[in-house]
């Protein structure tokens, strides 16, 4: 999906008011870096030559478009919304011109945060910041983008050894370090976790690298706090586990960790390209880290970019999503590749295990699963039902996620008989699923989407995944809205009309979104119905600049945010 921008086009029966964001804060520009050797350190300067030579005549790799736009602002929308919707990214932070080509895929863009404020039913601030992550910081310094992606920077066995004997050199001057600081760029998602003492932490998040922890100012603006273990440097806990959780064992973790709402406890867990290839591990109430549970019954590197939590069970999925670090020294093939021939399996592990040793796994032909949108236990815990999206076309994922043919899937798993049936919910190409957060973990009706269009999401739909119970049903999508020609939006998010109210039906509430128009460049905040037949809309804040597509977003409340 390239990072493509537009507006929402209203019906033309339909009269819904845009507000102008006037800026009522000082501006503080970020202009795109260009590099400029002459104030540089030597070494450095013949490093980033050589980073410039390997991309002129040994790379022959594409490049993608994308843009760094900021600034700040605000207008009316309903009450319930009081509080910050803010969504996450990739945005390379440098410009790259034909006169210096570099390589470069959408997953590699610097983690960069959207974000409107809102208070009193008035949109106060916007704007538009990157995640201060080691990877941008010290490419900032350098002027140059450095950093090898496993997506875009191995192109061949001459570049492939030479960028390799570059960044090992930058590691050796003391340039980059990221066996200590990491190297991710936290352009994912963003994470409300609990922080202990009635605090919550926000974070950004990649699966290659730990997250970093961030702020909301009372101005609006976004500050990066720093890389953040779950204090797992000074945890009593992990001083006994036979050292697994020394630092340089712990730098990475998934992007989407999952919150128990009873107890507090945070779900997450990491893949890795040497054994054990996954790991999963919980955080305390306090945000302590506790002991790490190896799984050793994967026999290779699978890039597990989501799982599914209930409330005895963790649901993996091992898909045919591989990492092969050799294919780099052969030159053959980026190290992100498709294994056609593995046969997807589905693994179950108790959500409090110990150790791996009752963890079962079973086979899911076809099942390439790239993100869980909620799951449940029924039958006393005997049966798992999960959604989750399938990448039909899984060669075209990281290539083009409207090439993929994305769908969601219900699957049944029968915990004794060790058995999966999966079911498809619509017809359509359909991925970024959400639900109210209320039912996280609990059995809920509605589903709300992304329609993935050939190069953009082209709107919203909503499911009702009580129709599966019909026989020969497969379509559940009971609404929709699409944005018009030439505009693309991203992942939706549900806010409950009354958050604190448990009799309030499960679609009671609003989708909100960021939506953006290729024809004009403009881009408009949108809160739509959600339990409209048409997902209408209800408000549309028109914003002070064009943002680029992005993945997933978060709404946090005015209470939540004074946590933090």
């Amino acid at each position: 999906m390239e990072a493509l921008s537009s507006t929402f086009r209203h019906p033309q029966s339909m009269q819904v008011p845009s507000l102008n964001i006037r800026a009522n804060v000082k501006r503080r520009p970020q202009p795109m870096i260009k590099a400029n050797i002459f104030k540089k350190p030597l070494d450095s300067t013949i490093l980033n030559k050589l980073d410039g030579f390997i991309c002129t005549f040994l790379d022959p790799s594409p490049l993608r478009p994308s843009i760094d736009p900021e600034h700040r602002g605000g207008g009316p929308l309903p009450s319930c919304l009081d509080g910050a919707y803010i969504r996450n990214g990739p945005n390379p932070q440098f410009v790259v011109t034909e006169g210096r080509r570099r390589p470069y895929h959408l997953f590699d863009g610097d983690g960069m945060l959207h974000i409107i404020r809102i208070s009193g039913g008035k949109a106060t601030t916007f704007c538009s910041r990157f995640v201060k992550t080691h990877k941008h910081t010290v490419e900032r310094e350098s002027g140059s983008p450095f950093v090898p992606s496993p997506f875009s920077s191995f192109n061949g066995f001459a570049s492939s050894i030479s960028r390799c004997m570059l960044t090992a050199a930058r590691v050796l001057t003391g340039q980059f370090d990221p066996l200590n600081k990491g190297f991710g760029a936290a352009n994912t998602s963003v994470a409300l976790l609990p922080g202990g003492g009635g605090a919550a932490n926000l974070f950004a998040l990649s699966e290659c690298d730990l997250p970093y922890e961030i702020k909301v100012t009372e101005n609006g603006d976004i500050v990066t706090l720093g890389r953040h273990d779950f204090h797992n440097n000074n945890n009593d806990n992990n001083k006994n586990n036979n050292n697994n959780n020394r630092p340089l064992l712990f730098f990475n973790m998934t992007a989407h960790p999952k919150v128990d709402v009873k107890t507090g406890e945070t779900f997450a867990y990491r893949y890795n390209i040497t054994r054990p290839f996954l790991t999963i591990f919980r955080t305390d109430p306090e945000g302590r880290k506790q002991k790490d549970v190896h799984v050793h019954s994967l026999q290779g590197c699978t890039i597990i970019h989501d799982f599914s939590v209930t409330e005895n069970f963790c649901v993996f999925v091992d898909t045919q999503i591989v990492v092969n670090p050799l294919s780099v020294l052969r030159g053959s093939r980026p190290p992100v590749g498709v294994d056609r021939a593995k046969v997807p399996r589905v693994g179950v592990i108790g959500k409090y295990a110990e150790d791996d040793s009752r963890m079962w796994w079973t086979e899911a032909p076809g099942l390439n699963k790239f993100h869980s949108v909620n799951a449940w236990e029924e039958d006393g815990g005997g049966t798992i039902v999960a959604v989750v999206s399938n990448a039909l076309q899984v060669e075209e994922l990281f290539e083009s996620i409207g090439l993929a043919q994305l769908r969601l899937e219900k699957i049944t798993i029968d915990v004794n008989a060790h058995t999966v049936h999966r079911q498809p919910l619509s017809t359509k190409f359909l991925d970024f699923g959400v639900i109210n957060p209320a039912y996280a973990a609990r059995k809920n009706r509605y589903v709300y989407a992304a329609m993935i269009g050939p190069k953009s999401i082209d709107g919203i739909v909503k499911l009702d995944l009580s129709l599966t119970q019909k026989d020969g049903h497969d379509e559940c999508v009971v609404a929709s809205r699409l944005y018009g020609p030439g505009c693309c939006g991203g992942e939706p998010f549900f806010v409950s009309k009354e958050p604190n109210n448990p009799s309030v039906e499960e679609d009671d509430g609003y989708l909100v979104a960021f939506v953006t128009d290729e024809n004009n460049g403009e881009s408009k905040f949108v809160v739509m119905d959600a339990k409209s037949a048409t997902l209408d809309i209800v408000a549309a804040v028109k914003l002070p600049c064009r943002i680029p597509s992005g993945f997933h977003g978060l709404f946090i409340t005015e209470g939540d945010l004074n946590k933090v």
